[in-house]
């Protein structure tokens, strides 16, 4: 199986409804929620970072991906995992403007890798 089409998906399935989950929630999201968010942004800012060093030694043409991850995502990930029940409001609008377009993105990922697919 195509690896785009497992990640599309994984983000369609996991990553989607546990930002949305807390975007929807806000300050009602159980403590541990925001330590998860914490701890994943992290991760997300180490992994990305090393792709996109990876990328820029290979001049890539997905280097865009890693920096967004690096410089939008897994830093508002962190921001509220952070702050957690403090967290302004303007952070949960971008949380949800980046969940919709996660989900956005990765569907039409996957239109056009079923698309590629039908045609072979």
């Amino acid at each position: 199986m195509d690896p785009h089409f497992i990640l599309a998906l994984f983000h369609i399935i996991c990553v989607v409804p546990f930002l949305g989950y807390i975007f929807i929630q806000r300050a009602a999201t159980p403590e541990y929620i925001y330590n998860i968010l914490f701890f994943v942004g992290l991760f997300v800012l180490v992994y990305h970072a090393y792709k996109a060093l990876l990328k820029i030694s290979t001049k890539s043409s997905s280097l865009w991906v890693s920096l967004i991850h690096v410089l939008l995502f897994a830093p508002l990930m962190i921001y509220i995992g952070y702050y957690s029940k403090k967290t302004p409001r303007a952070a949960y609008e971008m949380l949800g403007l980046i969940t919709f377009a996660a989900l956005g993105y990765h569907l039409y990922s996957l239109i056009l890798l079923t698309q590629v697919n039908l045609s072979d």
